[in-house]
């Protein structure tokens, strides 16, 4: 076998080290980094022992230029919210598989939509996945007139033809808290707003539909709230100041239902003792054993299977049926909602 070049430091790894390696031509390594057919069992073998030997990873940008497609979904993302970090896992398991790759780009304080779109489309991702967009919908559509678009989480009305939608029934996610709230007792049920974040309205439309059917008109109660811990703690010490208070909260979602949570047991409110709470999302979070929180859970997989599919679907051309694909929510109980009055 040939002697093998060494690396130098702070390089990467090329084909031709992993030739020498392997004692094979530089065209043989291409064969079988590129999976293509030409290279015995033994040999591929051989090529991919010695890649991992060296470190050796291929270029998939250089790849990307060298061909006419990129076969990257980019995707938009808000770094602060734990639901889209579940839905980016969900994202890559469905989109692997079908042979893409997945560009990230994050929304923050400090990083607007435009600009995180405008990363995607220069890194050639062919689709765009969004999720929870609060672009105006004609941006959306003027998106759409580049690339395919998926909005993920986020109602459209009306929806551009062109954008494909997405998302949960949260108006029916809502109902199902109420609907048990009230199965153990409950009347006086608040419920923390998320204001003009997407879904928001939904979920406020379903919470006071519910309430109504209950009969509970009188006891509607809705507080400003947001995404946030904070905006949950905001909501909360309000309710703390109120005689007599709700024995019951519906957050608009896990985080601001844990900034309520954090509230009540800093003021020496028992949870579910004194007042039951419900999130929604059903994101990790509500999962740990010490929040415990009973939360509307949004089918993930298959929201991220939808939206992989759809984008898919429209690079190659085919018919996509237009309108909403919508998925249901499941309630999921956990410790923090009981009877009114349970010690």
């Amino acid at each position: 076998m040939p002697a093998t070049p060494e690396v130098p430091d702070g390089k990467r790894p090329t084909l031709a080290h992993v030739a020498a390696r392997a004692g094979v031509s530089v065209a043989l390594v291409s064969i079988v980094m590129r999976g293509a057919y030409g290279a015995s069992a033994a040999t591929r073998e051989r090529v991919l022992k010695a890649a991992e030997e060296i470190g050796y990873r291929p270029d998939t940008r250089a790849r990307v230029l060298r061909s006419n497609r990129s076969r990257l979904l980019g995707v938009q993302f808000g770094l602060r919210h734990p639901f889209h970090t579940d839905l980016v896992e969900g994202i890559y398991a469905a989109a692997e598989p079908a042979g893409y790759q997945v560009a990230l780009s994050a929304v923050a304080p400090t990083r607007g939509e435009r600009q995180a779109v405008e990363a995607l489309l220069a890194d050639r991702c062919e689709a765009l996945v969004l999720l929870g967009p609060e672009a105006p919908a004609a941006r959306l559509a003027h998106l759409a007139t580049q690339v395919p678009v998926v909005s993920v989480a986020r109602r459209l009305r009306p929806a551009p033809p062109a954008v494909d939608v997405v998302r949960t029934a949260d108006d029916e996610g809502a109902r199902q808290a109420v609907d048990h709230l009230v199965a153990l007792g409950h009347r006086a049920i608040a419920h923390i707003d998320g204001g003009r974040a997407p879904g928001a309205a939904d979920r406020r439309r379903g919470y006071r539909t519910a309430m109504h059917r209950h009969g509970l008109d009188e006891h509607i109660r809705v507080l400003p709230g947001g995404l946030t811990e904070d905006d949950g703690a905001r909501a909360a010490r309000t309710l703390l100041a109120e005689k007599p208070r709700p024995s019951a909260v519906l957050a608009f979602n896990d985080r601001c239902a844990t900034g309520v949570l954090d509230t009540f047991l800093r003021a020496g409110v028992a949870v579910p003792g004194e007042i039951s709470v419900v999130g929604f999302d059903d994101t990790s979070l509500s999962r740990l054993a010490h929040i415990d929180l009973t939360t509307v859970a949004q089918d993930v997989p298959r929201l991220a299977e939808l939206a992989v599919g759809r984008a898919i679907a429209r690079l190659d051309g085919e018919a996509v049926p237009d309108g909403e694909q919508v998925v249901a929510p499941r309630l999921v109980v956990r410790g923090t909602t009981a009877a009114p009055g349970t010690d």
